[in-house]
């Protein structure tokens, strides 16, 4: 591997925390990125020439994008002549100590509780100032590192909507105090911050876009992100609820590609291949989130659907699967959030549970609902149920409709396959 090439996988590895190192010092977002964009050229310029640093990372934070920051924050001192700022951070660019604004408010706790820059972040970015949508939309930019057009997939609205909700919302937080909010803020916050790390976890597990179906290093990021958020949050229990949830659908990534790297549908994944101790750990968060859901309100969306998955995990066989109880499921998650997505994961649920021909109507309804005019797994569901009813020649028309609204080209693949199969 290149300097170049190293300096480019480091960066982007470490993009999160170099953005969130910047803003905390800047107060600026698009600054922040700037800073992180300028940490990566001075790295392309400098490696290649110097050598690899011994530990890039740390030369990417301490060597540049702090660095950086620090001299945007002096030309800012200079322009607005104040003196005693730029003398502050002309002694902690000497002294290589950077000074943070948000530390004097009970820093030390704050840090200790804490511990993680991007989780600071995530807190950060999920800012009531903004509405769920743009926390969630930011949140996924800086800390997720998807493109626009990933956010709006994820999201199911026009990419133009995703590019202004970002835009306004790193406008609204500019000249915001980039602090670690209190325990009671930090408490409202959360559902967003649930939603962000949720979100990223699925762009990994089943990609929207590219040639590739799975990118585990956003699933590994989700994962960290939820366990780092059990040990804050232990109290709480859709923090659990979702932890369980990544467990367990991370266990299935090893089988979910064959030997040529060609994804492997739920039914026909070798189960031996599916890492129990990810699904242990699963179980066991599970536990924890039923025994700490409110008695009143019952459990939350993230632990319904982590029980969901639960049922799959503890199937030895795909015919052991206890599909009535996913159908229950999944009636209790629609009543807490009546979403078209979750109607159609149910209505699949109801063809294994009830058989296809229970299931095509409701498919067939689904299919006037807007927001899935355009959803290839709607089209992938019908195929699979118009298949399964004998009706081939309409699945086929399913399966190729369905390959036409992938973008993710492993999938469009598998569509396709499925639909020269029917041909011959």
């Amino acid at each position: 591997m290149s300097h170049a090439e190293l300096a480019a996988g480091v960066w982007r590895i470490e993009r999160s925390r170099l953005v969130g190192a910047a803003a905390k010092l800047l107060r600026d977002l698009d600054e922040a990125e700037d800073c992180a964009q300028d940490a990566l050229m001075a790295a392309l310029d400098t490696w290649p020439r110097d050598g690899q640093p011994d530990n890039p990372a740390a030369w990417l934070m301490t060597t540049t994008t702090r660095h950086k920051a620090l001299d945007r924050l002096r030309r800012r001192a200079m322009l607005d002549r104040e003196h005693e700022a730029l003398a502050a951070d002309d002694e902690a660019a000497q002294t290589h100590v950077v000074p943070d604004f948000v530390d004097h408010l009970d820093a030390a706790r704050d840090q200790a509780e804490i511990g993680d820059e991007l989780l600071r972040l995530i807190f950060i970015a999920c800012h009531p100032v903004l509405p769920r949508e743009a926390q969630v939309a930011l949140t996924l930019r800086l800390l997720g590192g998807l493109e626009t057009a990933e956010i709006a997939r994820a999201f199911l609205v026009p990419e133009a909507t995703v590019a202004q909700r970002i835009v306004r919302a790193k406008k609204a937080l500019n000249g915001q105090a980039f602090e670690l909010p209190g325990a009671g803020e930090r408490q409202q916050r959360l559902a967003a911050v649930l939603a962000v790390v949720y979100l990223i976890f699925n762009e990994g597990h089943s990609a929207g876009s590219g040639a590739q179906l799975l990118r585990p290093a956003l699933c590994d990021e989700a994962l960290r992100l939820a366990r780092q958020l059990q040990h804050l949050l232990p109290a709480e229990a859709e923090v659990h609820g979702l932890a369980a949830l990544l467990e367990i659908q991370a266990s299935r990534l090893p089988a979910r590609l064959d030997a040529q790297g060609r994804p492997v549908l739920l039914p026909d994944q070798d189960r031996r291949r599916w890492d129990r101790l990810l699904i242990q750990r699963g179980l066991q968060a599970l536990e924890l989130a039923l025994e700490r859901a409110a008695p009143d309100g019952g459990a939350g969306p993230y632990t319904l659907q982590a029980a969901i998955a639960a049922c799959h995990a503890r199937a030895a066989r795909p015919e052991d699967t206890d599909w009535a109880a996913i159908v229950a499921g999944y009636d209790r998650l629609l009543a807490l959030n009546p979403s078209p997505v979750i109607a159609l994961n149910r209505a699949v649920a109801v063809s294994f549970a009830a058989g296809p021909a229970a299931a095509l109507p409701l498919l067939d309804a689904l299919a006037a609902d807007p927001q899935l005019k355009r959803y290839p797994f709607l089209a992938g569901a019908q195929a699979d149920v118009l298949e399964r009813l004998g009706r081939f020649t309409e699945a086929r028309e399913a399966y190729q409709r369905a390959a036409e609204l992938t973008e993710n080209e492993a999938q469009r693949e598998l569509l396709l396959a499925r639909a020269r199969r029917l041909a011959s």
